[in-house]
């Protein structure tokens, strides 16, 4: 083993092989992966081996999409097979919601050039003959789904690593990592220490471990995860030899389970309610190719429905049960990136889909570590999307959520009740008294709406019970006064003697004046847009700074990348330790003033204004501005005098018909004002221009990050624009990820995702294809993102109703030559299966000019 290297890899699972290949791809050969005992000896060895395209996030369903791709790249260069069974699958419906989520699903992959196809039941049927197709109302068909064999898939990521001059060291398990004053790492093994420039921890059952070598608790936990293989039967073997096909997978949302076939007979494994972690506080170092005690009592409520749903698996006799623990994060979605605080320090873990995902995360950490960007939208994977809050305790409750809920329907308005509350502002108890409905805003208690006594929300596809409340809660604050929490704001301060310099080096805006405001983009090195801020001078050596909560981490770490060496730039993050309140409308300044002791007339306090000053008595921070579009303020204050000044803000609002407005009722008034959201409208994938932030970019006023390739976008023209829409819905607004249709006759803007270049065909029993599927490979179109006239143009990113100009509404991409055409009849989008006409909005239908929040 050598004692210098450029990057140690610590994992040999599915993971550790897949980041080792693609640094080695990159051209980083002095690299070595270190594995504890043999390859794939945590989860990957008893794996069932599926893989899929389909996910929530459209942007990890592109690197699953590449993962599959890739299988055969790997098994050309190393030699090894994959095994690979490109089969198909479908998912089963058994109600009308579960129906709707996938016309959803099927419509996400239209943009993403997926060729799903929505089915009836007994075209399922024809593909796996073991199920009763009573009891379902639909299916939904995507060819690329199979299956292959996790250690043949895991030593071809290696052989083909070892080809292109990656090392890799076995049983040698590392026993500390320690960073010296340059950067550089001890990586502490068994055999000797390795002094590396980058650690990468996938280390799989073990990265939590591997994380506390270094001073972090990663959020994610190992959960005991149970299918079984049955013997031989003979109705598979007949549909093989009459079809000479495999029979396809199959996922039952009512049953919980999946099911595929496993030589001769079937594969059915379960994601139980009655889940159960496995070690939850400390992975022990000795567990190796063990597998857990089976507990099919825990997994008999879904083997019930699952027989009563394939009837044909019941008779089967079960050769064997596999119970093995693979680890999840909170969300079910891995964890990636570089790790907030700390150098050189990666992490390509909780990757419990590994053979769905894992070539895909792969390649974006690859890219990042060599070219300082993931190359693609990943902060669906982000390491850096969870806060302090996700301790111990509360990622055990939450994975648990998860995984128990790993088939069930997310509705757009679905808030999940596990280890709440977990972060509440002193308002919490006021807020449930009024009867808030509480949403979770990156742990943090919010209000969303406030429900009528004795009502809760209603979670649906559709406009639900909330609607009403809603459209109360816009009409009063635009027409008289609101009041909301705004507490889960990210809240920083920057200052020291270089503290402007810094900021001018990382926004594309100017720096405001003292006691002024701006609104800046701020870019990566290639121009795309990795945060939206609001900036206030709050003195000479001192700037105030408000963004997303979600990205509180994610931009600390680019924050702190970009820090002066000579400590003359501080930043502190406030979190919780700083909350807030706004009032919007017109009342708001009457209400404002009868709280101040000084002028805040229009002159005095001017829109885009910041001020110190005391609010009902309480020492806080103004800012003239809020997310509304509407006439109103911010108020900061220490979480201590919260209660004092929302006291006082009710007190004297009285006279104005003040009201409690919540999340939702903010969000469907910014609708109006065509105001996009981080992450939905503004993410890594667009440039500052597609965004439409033109006004906020000063390219001329110095040489800041992403300065170069937005001057290039400039010139070049933006390939894609964000638009606002006005929807025809019906009873179902957009939830976000929907195509949107142009009527461009045989035009070809280009902006479609090209096919996944893999595709299995669908046959009957007979032998027959079935209609609609295409050839294996190669296919020059997709079905379902052209009908005749009509074509594919782009996507939505948010929306929902509006409710003071009582129109559906939407935001999205399409390409920039259709950006500026409000004709009718050119567009549609597509709403749970049902393409409603749409109309470009250039300007937005509240308050145009913008007068009223100037005023």
């Amino acid at each position: 083993m050598k004692s210098n290297a450029k990057a140690v890899v610590i994992g040999g699972g599915v993971v550790g092989c897949s980041v080792l290949y693609h640094l080695a791809k990159a051209g980083w050969t002095d690299i070595m992966l270190i594995e504890r005992s043999e390859l794939t000896s945590g989860s990957s060895w008893h794996a069932a081996g599926g893989f899929h395209t389909l996910n929530g996030d459209p942007n990890v369903a592109k690197l699953q999409a590449y993962t599959v791709q890739l299988y055969r790249e790997i098994e050309e260069l190393s030699g090894q097979s994959c095994s690979l069974h490109l089969t198909g699958g479908v998912m089963m419906a058994d109600t009308p919601e579960r129906m709707d989520f996938l016309r959803l699903a099927h419509a996400k992959g239209r943009y993403l050039g997926m060729d799903t196809e929505l089915i009836t039941p007994s075209e399922a049927k024809a593909m796996f003959p073991l199920m009763d197709e009573t009891n379902f109302v639909g299916a939904m068909w995507d060819p690329v789904e199979g299956h292959l064999d996790p250690s043949g898939t895991t030593h071809a990521y290696a052989k083909a690593a070892r080809k292109l001059g990656a090392e890799i060291v076995l049983r040698n398990r590392v026993v500390e990592l320690t960073q010296e004053v340059d950067g550089t790492w001890n990586v502490v093994t068994e055999q000797g220490t390795v002094k590396a420039e980058h650690v990468v921890n996938c280390g799989g059952l073990w990265a939590r471990e591997i994380g506390r070598m270094v001073g972090v608790e990663l959020p994610l936990l190992a959960m005991e995860h149970m299918y079984l293989l049955t013997e031989p039967m003979p109705e598979v073997e007949e549909f093989n030899k009459s079809t000479g096909r495999e029979m396809i997978g199959v996922m039952d949302f009512k049953g919980e389970i999946y099911t595929r076939q496993e030589r001769n007979g079937i594969l059915l494994g379960t994601y139980e309610k009655a889940c159960k972690p496995w070690s939850p506080v400390n992975t022990p170092w000795d567990f190796g190719h063990e597998l857990l005690q089976p507990d099919i009592d825990r997994i008999a409520p879904s083997l019930e429905i699952g027989f009563k749903h394939f009837p044909g698996i019941e008779k089967a006799g079960i050769k064997q049960i596999i119970n093995g623990p693979f680890t999840f994060a909170l969300d079910g979605n891995p964890l990636v990136g570089p790790v907030q605080g700390l150098t050189n320090f990666w992490c390509a873990c909780a990757v419990m889909a590994g053979f769905s995902q894992g070539g895909g995360v792969g390649l974006a950490l690859s890219n990042w570590m060599v070219n300082g960007d993931p190359g693609f939208d990943v902060w669906g994977m982000d390491v850096a999307r969870f806060g302090e809050w996700a301790t111990l305790r509360y990622t055990n409750a939450k994975v648990r959520e998860n995984y128990s809920r790993r088939f069930s329907i997310r509705f757009p308005n679905e808030e999940l009740p596990a280890a709440r509350p977990a972060q509440t502002t002193p308002l919490y108890d006021t807020m449930l008294a009024k009867n808030a409905v509480m949403g979770d805003s990156w742990g943090l208690e919010t209000p969303l709406w406030f429900a009528p006594k004795g009502t809760e929300d209603i979670v649906s596809f559709h406009r639900s019970n909330d609607f009403g409340p809603i459209g109360e809660e816009v009409r009063a604050t635009r027409e008289k006064v609101g009041v909301t929490e705004i507490a889960n704001f990210a809240k920083y301060e920057v200052s020291g003697p270089a503290a402007e310099d810094f900021l001018n080096r990382l926004m594309t805006n100017r720096m405001p004046k003292t006691g002024r405001i701006v609104l800046t983009p701020m870019l990566n090195e290639f121009g795309r847009l990795i945060g939206d801020f609001t900036i206030a001078k709050a003195d000479e050596e001192r700037f105030m700074i408000w963004s997303s909560s979600a990205a509180q981490k994610y931009h600390m770490r680019w924050f702190e990348k970009h820090l002066p060496k000579d400590d003359s730039v501080r930043i502190h993050r406030f979190d919780q330790t700083l909350v807030g309140l706004s009032i919007a409308g017109p009342k708001s300044r009457d209400l404002l003033q009868k709280l101040v002791d000084v002028d805040i007339s229009t002159k005095a306090f001017r829109f885009m204004d910041f001020r110190e000053m005391a609010v009902g008595g309480a020492p806080c921070m103004v800012n003239r501005i809020t997310y509304t579009g509407d006439l109103g303020y911010e108020i900061w204050m220490a979480p201590a005098y919260q209660r004092l000044v929302y006291k006082a803000i009710n007190d004297a609002g009285e006279e104005f018909g003040l009201v409690d407005f919540g999340m939702r009722a903010l969000l469907s008034m910014r609708l109006e004002k065509n105001f996009p959201t981080w992450f939905r409208e503004l993410r890594p994938i667009y440039g500052p221009f597609e965004g439409t932030m033109d006004r906020f970019v000063k390219l001329e006023k110095n040489d800041f990050i992403g300065r170069e390739a937005a001057a290039r976008e400039q010139a070049e023209g933006p390939k894609l624009r964000r638009v606002s829409f006005i929807v025809d819905a019906a009873d179902a607004d957009v939830m976000g990820d929907e195509p949107i249709w142009a009527k461009v006759g045989g035009k070809d803007y280009g902006t479609v995702e090209k096919p996944h270049g893999y595709g299995a065909p669908r046959f009957d029993t007979a032998g027959k294809e079935v209609r609609g599927s295409r050839a294996a490979e190669g296919a020059s179109a997709v079905r379902g993102i052209v009908d005749g006239d009509w074509r594919v143009v782009g996507w939505v990113t948010s929306g929902g109703y509006a409710h003071y100009i009582r129109k559906s509404m939407a935001q999205g991409y399409v390409p920039a030559a259709l950006a500026g055409d409000e004709s009718a009849g050119l567009f549609e989008i597509e709403i749970l299966g049902s393409r409603r006409p749409a109309r470009i909005n250039v300007e937005p239908p509240f308050d145009p000019s913008g007068e009223k929040m100037r005023t």
